[in-house]
């Protein structure tokens, strides 16, 4: 078995999967009843400080570079492939930045599927005088506050690691995630374990045995 944890397409991530597809969710919803339930520009309530107000942005998030539906459509596309780039140069992709590019992709989903079907964004959060958006923009301004900790702030993470102290990132028969257990690692799809059984005459790695109902 090889000491070096194999990398996985992005599409296989279910759980990063199931972020973004929730917050894809959470942003039509909210978008479909706010086209349902208010005309374009009216307010509810119709005044204060925290407002739901209808209104079209054919620009990016919080209303700049007007205009640039078709522009931004490309860019949209341009983005979610760099940000499974991102995913993809990492051996084994941190729970933080998965959950950073989980936000980006459910937020760029969102907003990109406006503009194909409606040629413009819907946005109603309005709060104070700062530009109206919507759950896809948070969305993305959060995931990216996150991905800028990620590469700025935090200490990068060994993640080429293997045997008892990196662990396998992934199932070697599935490519699903591993999770620590006692004793080895568990497969989260197919739940074949790993377990550690002993060490080599050397010392300096551990030998993992395979056990469960699969075998390599």
């Amino acid at each position: 078995m090889s000491a070096v944890t194999p990398r996985i397409p992005i599409y296989k991530d279910f759980v990063l999967l199931q972020l973004a597809f929730l917050i894809f969710l959470i942003d039509q919803f909210s978008k479909f009843v706010i086209r349902d339930q208010l005309q374009f520009r009216e307010s509810f309530p119709r005044e204060g400080f925290f407002r739901f107000t209808h209104t079209h942005n054919t620009g990016s998030a919080f209303g700049i570079f007007q205009d640039q539906n078709t522009a931004l459509i490309f860019v949209s596309i341009i983005g979610i492939a760099i940000l499974a780039l991102i995913y993809r140069s990492q051996v084994v992709p941190t729970g933080l930045l998965r959950l950073s590019l989980g936000l980006q992709i459910g937020g760029a989903a969102g907003n990109l599927l406006d503009r194909l079907l409606i040629q413009h964004v819907t946005d109603f959060v309005d709060i104070g005088t700062w530009p109206v958006f919507n759950v896809a923009d948070a969305s993305i301004i959060t995931g990216l506050v996150i991905l800028g900790y990620i590469f700025l702030v935090a200490e990068p993470v060994d993640n080429e690691g293997s045997g008892l102290n990196g662990g396998y990132g992934w199932c070697p028969v599935c490519d699903g995630q591993m999770l620590t257990v006692t004793g080895g690692w568990r497969c989260t799809i197919c739940g074949v374990r790993e377990r550690v059984v002993g060490e080599l005459l050397t010392g300096d790695r551990l030998v993992e045995e395979l056990t469960g109902d699969q075998k390599l």
